[in-house]
């Protein structure tokens, strides 16, 4: 049993010498400014409809608000019941389910924020 607690790091270099920091995904920058994992950090409000890892089904998605996470949470409830229909916020981005893109770009408009349709 203690044989496997153990780990055989001495067969060589050790594993930190060779390896160099590397930031999270969420801090990683390309030249432009723009985060790799997030969205564009240029102020608007993109709602887009994705179907991707959900066998067919459709999601309207709701991504660069700069909201609390209590915001984003009250937010994403009054969106579900204007639009009728289930959802959740993960990772900072409102996910609804169906195609609402309209309903929730006229809200979104509505409320001040610089909204438009992203996608096709």
């Amino acid at each position: 049993m203690e044989a496997r607690r153990r780990l055989h790091v001495d067969r060589g270099q050790p594993l930190e010498a060779g390896r160099r920091p590397v930031a999270p995904r969420e801090e990683q920058r390309t030249q432009s400014g723009r985060s790799r994992a997030g969205p564009p950090a240029d102020g608007w409000v993109r709602v887009s409809r994705e179907t991707k890892g959900r066998k067919g089904k459709g999601v309207t998605l709701v991504t660069g608000l700069r909201l609390a996470p209590a915001q984003l949470d009250a937010l994403c409830r009054e969106l579900k019941q204007r639009c009728g229909a289930g959802g959740s916020v993960k990772a900072g981005v409102v996910e609804l389910q169906g195609d609402h893109r309209d309903t929730v770009l006229a809200e979104l408009l509505a409320r001040g924020f610089t909204a438009k349709l992203a996608g096709g």
